[in-house]
Formats: structure tokens, C-alpha cells, sequence
């Protein structure tokens, strides 16, 4: 009967995974005796539980090779950290003639030290400081006409909030307008009537 393939996950019953553990730990154990007499290898095995109980196989001593093991590591760390300081020396030794060679190349560029130059050599600085002007220029040019095209459109859109904005107020006066001439104009009077002229009683007197 074939086994089926375990999934490798964190076992989740308690039960099953101290069987699994006690299992695995005894052919582990095995294994690793078979290994150092078959081969007559220095095998060291240590094994904690999940409740930290300590489970070791030596084919000689313990101590001793943990020792070993740490002087090793020792060792390779030593050798590790010897190739890296090596590794930063010559890039550290490359940075710097890169740096040389850029103060020159400046120094150069301002007109420094050109006595030491060949005809050859200053004539390719001129080239240089001629492409130089020229990608200045052309890069000065190119933001000029962009900042002239965003005026623009600023111009543009203002005027066109401008027009907005007149139209409506056109529009306000006319209807303010129209409104004042249908009103009726009423004044109101607050006092005693009009006095009406005094008749001449003397019209009326007898005769």
C-alpha cells in the first residue's frame, strides 16, 4: 500500500503531533547513528520538543563538536567579513578615480591647469563646452515657450471669465430695467386733507 504525500503544515491535534514528533525524532536519531558508522562522519543531533525537552545523539563528544562548530563559524564569519573588506577597498579605490578623474575633468571645463593639455585635448574641451551651450540654450528656449503658453492660456481663460461675467451683468441691468417701468409710482400723502379756499361769505349776505 502506497502512502499518500503528507502536506507540510503545522500539525493541528495535539495527539497526533506528539505521535508524529516521537516518530519522526526516532528515525531522525537513527539516521544520523547510520550516517557517522556507515561513513564514519562526525555527527552531532539535538533535538528540543515543543515543551523543551532535550533529545541529542553524539558519535563522539557532544562538547567537542559544538566547539568545533562554533570555530568553524568563527572561521567562515572571519573569512566573510575579510572578503567584504576586500570587496569595499576596490570599490572604494574605483570611487575614487571616478572622483579624479571628474575634478579634472571640471577643472578642465573652468579653464584651470590647461597648460598640461595637448591641441588634441583642448580642442575637445571647446567641443564640449560648445554642446554644452548649445543643450543650455535649447533648454532655456524650450521652458520660455512653455512658460508663454501657460500665459496664454491664462490669458485666454480670463478673458473668457471676463465675457462671463459682462453678460451677466448686461443681463441684471435689463431685467432691473424692465422691472422699474412696470411699477406704478404711488406717493402716499400723511397729514390733513387739502384746505379748500374760503367762500366768500359776503355774497351771501341779505340784502
Amino acid at each position: 500500500m502506497v502512502r499518500g504525500k503528507v502536506e507540510m503544515k503545522r500539525i493541528e491535534n495535539p495527539t497526533s503531533r506528539q505521535v508524529t514528533f516521537s516518530k519522526r525524532r526516532n528515525g531522525l536519531l537513527k539516521k544520523a547513528y547510520e550516517l557517522s558508522v556507515l561513513c564514519d562522519a562526525e555527527v552531532a543531533l539535538i533535538i528540543f520538543s515543543q515543551k523543551g525537552r532535550l533529545y541529542e545523539f553524539s558519535s563522539s563528544n557532544m562538547q567537542k563538536s559544538i566547539e568545533k562548530y562554533l570555530e568553524r563559524a568563527r572561521e567562515e564569519q572571519g573569512n566573510e567579513v575579510e572578503q567584504r573588506m576586500k570587496y569595499l577597498k576596490h570599490e572604494a579605490a574605483l570611487m575614487m578615480k571616478k572622483i579624479e578623474l571628474l575634478e579634472n575633468s571640471q577643472r578642465k571645463l573652468l579653464g584651470q591647469n590647461l597648460g598640461a593639455y595637448s591641441l588634441q585635448e583642448l580642442h575637445e574641451t571647446e567641443n564640449q563646452l560648445q554642446r554644452s551651450l548649445h543643450n543650455v540654450r535649447a533648454r532655456k528656449a524650450q521652458l520660455y515657450k512653455e512658460e508663454t503658453e501657460k500665459l496664454l492660456a491664462k490669458e485666454k481663460f480670463l478673458l473668457e471669465e471676463n465675457s462671463k461675467l459682462s453678460q451677466k451683468c448686461e443681463v441684471r441691468e435689463s431685467q432691473s430695467q424692465t422691472t422699474l417701468s412696470s411699477e406704478v409710482v404711488t406717493e402716499l400723502f400723511i397729514g390733513p386733507p387739502t384746505t379748500r379756499k374760503a367762500l366768500d361769505f359776503s355774497t351771501f349776505t341779505s340784502k
